[in-house]
Formats: structure tokens, C-alpha cells, sequence
């Protein structure tokens, strides 16, 4: 075990080194991210349909792929609100509906600043076979994602949650920290989270001519995220922690796709699992479709 503690320690110090070495210049993109928040927030009246997956095998467990769909809309500048629809296919079990979460994101300072803060509130109605993992918290371990479908199903939990999300722009370079609370609202005590990224393109967008392939489209960094105990063992012990690279493709039409491989940093943790992204934007949507009632009247 002290081997592999050391393995990956040291693949994880390689990934780093790695990425910070890359030499990258440019302008902000969208983030990749996976788990941890940025600052930015949805424009007001566009709605943007994403799919985020999670493929993985438990130890002892069979394959599973989890599937997210999150509708984000900008109702104001300051306020983004989204609906996830979760999934979960898991083999040699059943297929699962997993339930739905409500977030919003109030951004109480417009202004760029070089702290940027951004205040999360989420309702989550899902069950205990959700394998999304869209945030560690508490002592969430991977035995947690081995339970089988028929039992964990029958396990619904209403949950709510809270983050404080802080984000800086620094010389192209997205650098946020997102601190996580959440509580069963039925019982149980507060847990607690963190996810910490960074993020950069790999070149500026300055060519002016229209591409695909061109390094302006491309834009990586890291993750970080795991558990921190609870109110009733605020510790480390039996936590799961995971370091993920990540790539962000933006590509025609108001689409993007993203990439990361998650790599379990504890005993505790998944060995690893695979993330993959798919974005489309529509913009103005308040407009178009009140253009087309209009339409309809006259018609």
C-alpha cells in the first residue's frame, strides 16, 4: 500500500509539473472543469444544455457509466440558475433514473475583482444509487459506488447544499476554490468538501481566421477535490481525494467538448474514472422564443 500511496504521489507530482511547464499564453475561455465553480456565470436569457459523464469500475465492483444533464439558464447578470436530470447505467444490474438537483449561483459583486466570490445554493432530490460524482464530501469512499442498484435505489435522499466559490483571473490564468457544505435534510450531520482548479488556453485567440484544430480552441488545467469529515468526525480519515487534468475543446456553433481523467489520490478513493463533456449554447432564447409567439399570433 505504502508503494502505491508513493506511485501515485509521485504521478500526481508529474502531472503537475507537467502542466505547469506547458507553454501557455492567451486570453479566458470557458472552463472545463468538472466539479469545482468558477466565477462565471451563465449570460443573461442564453440557456446552455450539457451533458457531463462518469465512467468507472469500483475495485469490486462492475462498470458504470453515470450520465448528468444539466440545463443552465441566465436569468439575471448576477444570477444563473440549472437543473441536472441524473442517470446511471450499471452493468450486469439495471438502468436508473437517479433523480434531479436545483442549483442557483448569486454573484454579489459585478466588478472583477482579484478575489471574486459566488454564493451556491443547491436542493438535491436523487437516491443513494446516484454515481455521478459531481462533488466528494464527508467520508464518501469507493465502496460507497458498489452498492447494488436494486438496494440503493430504494434509498432517497433530500439534500441541500452550500459552497462558497472564489475565483481570480490572474495574467490569463483561472485559479478558483470552491468550499462545499451538505446536510441530508431529514438527518444526519453537515459534510464537507473542497475542489480547487486551475485553468489556462493554450494560446491567444489573435489568428482572426476561422478554425477547429487551432490551439486558441483548446484550454486545460487541473482539478483537485475530495472530502473533509463531518460535523461528527472532522477529519481526514476515510476520505476520498482525486487529481484530474482536464482539457476544454470549444469547437462551431456554440459547442464544446471536454476531457479528464480522475485519478484516485487514497486508499479510500476510486483508482480512477473517466469524465467526458459535451456543451451547446442557444443565445437570446428569451427573444426568440417570444419572436416566434409573436409569429404565431399573426399567423
Amino acid at each position: 500500500m505504502l508503494l502505491l500511496a508513493s506511485h501515485r504521489l509521485r504521478l500526481a507530482a508529474f502531472l503537475l509539473l507537467l502542466f505547469v511547464s506547458l507553454p501557455f499564453r492567451g486570453t479566458a475561455q470557458d472552463k472545463p472543469y468538472f466539479v469545482t465553480y468558477s466565477h462565471d456565470l451563465e449570460e443573461p436569457g442564453n440557456l446552455e444544455v450539457e451533458t457531463k459523464s462518469a465512467i468507472a469500475r469500483p475495485e469490486h465492483g462492475h462498470h458504470f457509466g453515470a450520465l448528468a444533464t444539466e440545463l443552465e439558464y441566465g436569468a439575471r447578470a448576477w444570477w444563473t440558475t440549472e437543473l441536472y436530470l441524473d442517470g446511471q447505467t450499471t452493468g450486469g444490474q439495471s438502468t436508473l433514473f437517479t433523480g434531479f438537483r436545483w442549483e442557483n449561483r448569486f454573484r454579489p459583486l459585478m466588478h472583477e475583482y482579484a478575489v471574486n466570490p459566488v454564493l451556491y445554493v443547491e436542493f438535491e432530490n436523487i437516491s443513494a444509487a446516484d454515481k455521478n460524482v459531481l462533488e466528494v464530501v464527508g467520508h464518501d469512499v469507493e465502496s460507497d459506488l458498489d452498492v447494488p442498484n436494486a438496494v440503493a435505489r430504494a434509498e432517497h435522499q433530500h439534500e441541500g447544499e452550500l459552497k462558497l466559490i472564489l475565483s481570480s483571473n490572474v495574467h490569463d490564468w483561472n485559479i478558483s476554490e470552491n468550499f462545499i457544505s451538505e446536510k441530508n435534510l431529514g438527518h444526519a450531520p453537515w459534510e464537507f468538501g473542497y475542489a480547487v482548479a486551475v485553468a489556462h488556453p493554450l494560446r491567444a485567440a489573435s489568428s482572426g481566421r476561422e478554425c477547429t484544430l487551432c490551439a486558441e480552441k483548446f484550454i486545460a488545467g487541473l482539478e483537485a477535490y475530495g472530502g473533509l469529515g463531518d460535523t461528527w468526525d472532522l477529519s481526514l480519515r476515510q476520505t476520498s481525494h482525486y487529481l484530474a487534468p482536464v482539457v476544454g475543446w470549444q469547437l462551431p456553433a456554440h459547442m464544446r467538448l471536454s476531457f479528464s481523467p480522475s485519478l484516485g489520490m487514497t486508499r479510500s478513493s476510486m483508482d480512477q474514472f473517466y469524465r467526458v463533456g459535451f456543451a451547446y449554447e442557444f443565445s437570446d432564447i428569451d427573444n426568440k422564443l417570444l419572436g416566434h409567439k409573436r409569429k404565431g399570433k399573426v399567423w
